[in-house]
């Protein structure tokens, strides 16, 4: 792209930017980027979440079955507020699978046959992993005074720990 249009481009975003909030420049990149990978690791857990409930199997079947389908449901429901908030101020999102692999912090889970304990503990290392980087997100959301993505990103802080006690009790009692 020559200079003078990538110039042009950057002025453009910039004055979208501007209109759309009254977050600083640096902000908005610095608070996309966090959105975008907490998309990418949301929609991976997601996808775990409910790959481990298909595959769920043993005694507590109808239990386990039926608690991680309320948790993807509530995983993805988060997806949609994530995408949105970093549309609201100014940012892009996550546009296809391929993005999603190259952000994603969470590891995916392949494995032919995962025994129930197995899952549920992963699941509940993987809610806790994203726990922290939902509270990191939050940080650069405080540094540039960015109230209301801080905000959704407590409720969700909230709902992530919901879920990991949740499971580590189950664990802890197997």
């Amino acid at each position: 792209m020559p200079k003078e249009t990538a110039t042009q481009a950057k002025k453009a975003g910039e004055a979208i930017q501007e209109r759309l909030t009254e977050l600083k420049s640096e902000g908005v990149t610095e608070i996309t980027a966090e959105l975008r990978r907490l998309l990418a690791d949301t929609f991976a857990l997601y996808l775990k979440t409910k790959n481990f409930h298909w595959h769920m199997s043993g005694q507590h079947f109808r239990d386990y079955h039926l608690l991680l389908d309320e948790h993807s449901d509530q995983i993805f429901a988060v997806t949609d507020e994530i995408a949105e908030r970093a549309r609201k101020i100014g940012g892009t999102t996550l546009r296809s699978i391929g993005d999603i692999s190259r952000h994603q912090r969470l590891k995916d889970n392949d494995e032919e046959s995962v025994a129930p304990k197995e899952m549920l503990a992963e699941l509940a290392t993987d809610n806790r992993a994203l726990t922290r980087y939902f509270r990191s997100a939050h940080e650069s959301c405080v540094k540039y005074d960015d109230v209301a993505t801080a905000s959704l990103i407590e409720v969700w802080i909230d709902q992530t720990e919901r879920r990991s006690w949740f499971l580590w009790e189950i664990v802890q009692g197997l």
